[in-house]
């Protein structure tokens, strides 16, 4: 598989927007000694419980460790033991929300579901009950032991969740990366198209010196099937996650490992220096290139084997998506506006749908894309290798992979514990690259009508706009939001109104003389190319 065809193979499942997590804190103390307490991590679904954000603004409730029991049946617990406290069972055989309909009936004030295996959102068919109104959260049955053993029996425990800070410097940075990626694959696309303009000169076939084995050309058709088969990818995912979050690791370390060589080897070749070189079998190798491999191998390794490392994994994920998100811009090129509109306006109507119109197709109420990009819950309603309902858990590993298609930036706390560990802010690739498509499209017309890059820099500071935009509607409404939503209209409104003030459309609309040639026809302009070629040097 070639680098383009790996590129193209993990996007189709890629397409993915903003996600936040659902994080709490719980508060235990003694009541027999208050200066006995702790904190401890929960984990909470918004949709079917509201915490307070402040540990005042809470109301303490005593603790009743059920652990021996799964609350799956009423009758494995006495009537009127739960009233007006706060029990912890153990999870498994039933769902969350059976548990809580049992705990609620029987008068109980919170529900803690303590898990061996992890904590992640709770996850279930909120449809069915709708009318629970009792809190419910997922907590380390570790911690539940750490209580035990340190505050007592006679323990009281609080539930809060502390508010994020209206300003996150994290979304900062991941503005500055969405918009510079955006900003360097156009610029680099455009650069390309300049380059293979001048070599045509010297060429009776123009169009042959703008194909190459690493192009891909998406025209109409091919956007079709580009978006037909992201649909089938993501529903697959949704269905056998547990299987495919694997499938697109490996697609993702090879795309993102020959991106990155590929990147660098460019900067490499500006380098006057080192360019010591050997030949084998007729194959020339310089030896600074063969060393840049096995960095970048290296590199990509790194990351597959300290993947979960919150730490600092990030930097490496970010590293290799860049890298991967430029070579995609660059690699893949849209003849012309009409394909632009064609796939930008399929691809916002697949994630809206995706995004908000799935929770009321699905059994469980959940939006397909959400489940995709956070990961199926443990309490998954989906069993391992069919579509069959099933109350069995999932194991840990599973659990915690994640697909590796975001740009991931921690988040500053300065107000806010880290008890639950690194909050990360999160952009999907497939928001960094599909607009750079049609800013790439852009900067290559700006080279084919010596436009003096205008369509390129309108169009990247439409973009830079609609990802503000973006970020303003997610910090209002506090839930993922699909960013094409935003990014779409942004762009190809900008682009089509400097083509009509420019008195352009016509030409943008179908492109500048860059005509999709069939496979046959490039073989044959590749061989009049090479004639013409040695025509030109004789000269």
């Amino acid at each position: 598989m070639g680098a383009a065809g790996a590129l193209r193979a993990a996007l189709w499942g890629l397409l993915l927007p903003l996600i936040s997590a659902q994080e709490g804190i719980l508060h235990a103390f003694s009541n027999d000694n208050p200066l006995l307490k702790k904190e401890f991590c929960i984990m909470y679904n918004p949709f079917w419980t509201s915490l307070p954000q402040s540990l005042s603004s809470a109301t303490p409730t005593k603790l009743m460790d059920l652990t021996s029991t799964l609350l799956c049946n009423a009758s494995e617990v006495p009537p009127q033991t739960m009233k007006d406290k706060a029990v912890v069972v153990m999870r498994g055989n039933c769902s969350f929300l059976e548990k809580a309909w049992i705990a609620q009936n029987q008068d109980a004030k919170i529900l803690l579901v303590a898990s061996k295996t992890g904590l992640n959102a709770p996850g279930g068919d909120r449809t069915v009950y709708k009318n629970l109104s009792i809190p419910i959260v997922l907590v380390s049955y570790m911690d539940v032991l750490d209580i035990n053993a340190n505050l007592g029996n006679n323990v009281n425990v609080t539930l809060y969740s502390p508010p994020l800070p209206k300003f996150d410097f994290s979304m900062v940075v991941i503005f500055l990366i969405a918009v510079l990626t955006v900003a360097v694959g156009g610029f680099w696309s455009g650069m390309d198209e300049l380059e293979q303009l001048k070599a045509a000169e010297c060429s009776e076939n123009r169009e042959v010196s703008r194909t190459s084995s690493e192009t891909i050309i998406l025209s109409p058709v091919k956007v079709l099937v580009f978006v037909a088969l992201s649909c089938i990818m993501l529903v697959l995912l949704y269905f056998f996650y547990m299987v495919l979050v694997y499938v697109i690791i490996a697609v993702f370390c090879l795309g993102s490992t020959i991106s990155l060589f590929i990147c660098l080897a460019v900067l490499m070749r500006k380098i006057p220096f080192g360019q010591c070189s050997f030949t084998v079998y007729n194959v020339t190798a310089e030896v600074r290139l063969i060393f840049l491999a096995g960095l970048c191998i290296a590199v990509t390794t790194v990351w597959v084997v300290f993947r979960k490392e919150d730490s600092w994994a990030w930097i490496l994920q970010d590293l290799l998506g860049i890298a991967f998100c430029l070579h995609f811009i660059r690699t893949i090129k849209m003849p012309n506006f009409k394909s632009c509109f064609i796939l930008l306006g399929l691809l916002l109507v697949y994630d809206v749908f995706f995004v908000f119109i799935t929770p009321y197709l699905t059994k469980n109420g959940d939006s397909v894309m959400v489940v995709v990009a956070t990961g199926p819950s443990k309490d998954s309603e989906k069993n391992y290798g069919n579509l069959m309902e099933a109350s069995a858990e999932r194991s840990a590993p599973h659990e915690e992979e994640k697909l590796p298609v975001v740009m991931k930036v921690p988040r500053l706390q300065f107000c806010t514990p880290m008890i639950c560990g690194v909050p990360f802010s999160l952009l999907g690739y497939g928001d960094i690259v599909i607009p750079g498509l049609l800013v790439a499209y852009c900067h290559r017309f700006d080279v084919q009508t010596s436009s003096s890059s205008v369509y390129y820099i309108f169009c990247t500071v439409a973009y830079a706009v609609g990802m503000l935009l973006t970020f303003l509607v997610l910090s209002l409404m506090k839930m993922a939001q699909p960013a094409l939503l935003y990014l779409v209209p942004c762009i190809l409104v900008t682009s089509a109104l400097v083509a009509w003030k420019r008195k352009e459309m016509k030409k943008f609309w179908a492109g500048n003389d860059y005509r999709v040639m069939d496979p046959a026809d490039v073989a044959a302009a590749e061989e009049n190319s090479t004639l013409s070629s040695e025509q030109c040097g004789g000269q």
